[in-house]
């Protein structure tokens, strides 16, 4: 299985912020959509990464002042990518190496899709499930 397909199942469609944008937007963005992360994009293209995770290391150093802050100064900026291509498997296995849990996909350089270990875990249950029933039914007919 690609990513292709694991975006194909799941949607293209990326949630993203500008690095200028406060904490306390990015949070309301991640609560009304439901997300973990969002991708960072400023005027020359991907920046950066911003999740839960990010927020709550930086909570802990600053307190609440933080929440007023630019987004750009809790992001990941050296973040890991994907492209359409790869494999669903060595994505996962990236994810583990890198402890990333959203990986943003490029295509062409350009913003393609995200993907988080919850889109590549229900795309391979999905897929062990679809191959159990073809063995059930090649059983059944033998």
């Amino acid at each position: 299985m690609r990513i292709a397909d694991v975006l194909r199942n799941k949607g293209a469609a990326v949630v993203t912020i500008h690095p200028d944008a406060t904490v306390m937007e990015l949070l309301a963005g991640l609560a009304e959509h439901n997300i973990g992360a969002m991708v960072v994009i400023g005027s020359d293209g991907l920046e950066g990464l911003a999740s839960e995770r990010d927020v709550v290391r930086q909570l802990h150093v600053h307190g609440a002042s933080l929440l007023a802050r630019p987004v750009s100064t809790i992001m990941t900026r050296l973040v890991t990518t994907c492209a359409k291509a790869d494999s669903a498997d060595e994505v996962s296995m990236l994810m583990t190496e890198q402890r990333a849990r959203h990986i943003p996909v490029l295509e062409n350089g350009r913003l393609a899709g995200i993907v988080s270990i919850g889109d590549i875990v229900k795309s391979r249950m999905e897929e062990l499930q679809a191959e159990r029933e073809q063995l059930r039914t090649y059983i059944a007919q033998g």
